[in-house]
């Protein structure tokens, strides 16, 4: 039986107060917690002193002294958590986007499935913007083209639990993906090489700005990225076609339940 050590890594910039109520959050699920700071400039960093001080045995705070973006972050969270021992991580949004108490079904399906990549599939309230859910179809249009319908319910959803040398290897394979665009980058080319992938359907919410909400979203420069991004991926897609096709389908796909 394999040995499963999951973590719970939470990349942060600019997070303000709401940082607090994720990590503890987190934290109160007895699971290992790091938080990586991305060259936060305001403050929050202070904000989880006491967290730090009470919860050493599962708490780690990383800090990068310049912003480089969130894949970047992950990244470098990611070698640091196979120096330890680590065998899974899971990515969570650190400004309350991601439900902390759905995480233990997250592992649940990744201890019995350690071989598979685990993808939140949003379920979103009234509480989303129209303009964030309609916009994401063009992206799924995309990635379900870029893999041959390898089974990726959502691509831009960041709650997700990665095996961390499939993460490493395809993060290694490329300049890419360390920006906004590392969630559906990192999706294809998993897919690509064959990760299996299940889907977990996962309530997401915004946190309105009297919550604390904070948005790092900007339309402009991130859709530019996304479409520079689709751009290179399809041709990527198009020199891999003869493999995608003959090497059959996502052998995991049946344990995603059904979308409604």
């Amino acid at each position: 039986m394999t040995d499963v050590r999951p973590l719970i890594l939470i990349p942060s910039y600019n997070t303000g107060p709401i940082l607090v109520e994720t990590v503890t959050a987190a934290l109160e699920l007895g699971q290992p917690v790091w938080v990586i700071f991305d060259g936060s400039t305001d403050g929050s960093e202070k904000l989880i002193k006491d967290l730090e001080g009470s919860n050493q045995q599962f708490l780690k705070v990383i800090f990068h002294q310049e912003n480089s973006g969130k894949g970047a972050t992950v990244l470098r969270g990611l070698r640091e958590a196979i120096r330890a021992g680590f065998t899974h991580i899971l990515t969570m949004d650190a400004d309350g986007q991601h439900p902390a108490d759905r995480v233990m079904e997250f592992f649940k399906t990744s201890a019995a499935h350690p071989e598979a990549a685990i993808f939140g599939r949003p379920i979103f309230d009234a509480s989303a913007p129209a303009l964030r859910v309609n916009g994401r179809r063009i992206s799924n249009f995309w990635v379900n083209l870029e893999t041959l319908g390898w089974g990726i319910d959502d691509s831009l959803f960041g709650m997700r639990v990665y095996p961390v040398h499939d993460l490493l290897e395809v993060m290694e394979s490329t300049a890419y993906g360390r920006r906004f665009d590392f969630d559906p980058e990192v999706a294809v080319r998993l897919a690509w090489r064959g990760v299996p992938i299940i889907n977990l359907p996962t309530p997401v919410r915004y946190p309105s700005k009297e919550d604390g909400g904070i948005s790092q979203f900007r339309y402009f420069r991130d859709n530019t990225l996304l479409t520079w991004m689709h751009f290179r991926l399809f041709f990527g897609f198009l020199f891999r076609l003869p493999l995608l096709i003959t090497r059959g389908k996502n052998p995991l796909d049946h344990l995603s339940p059904p979308l409604s």
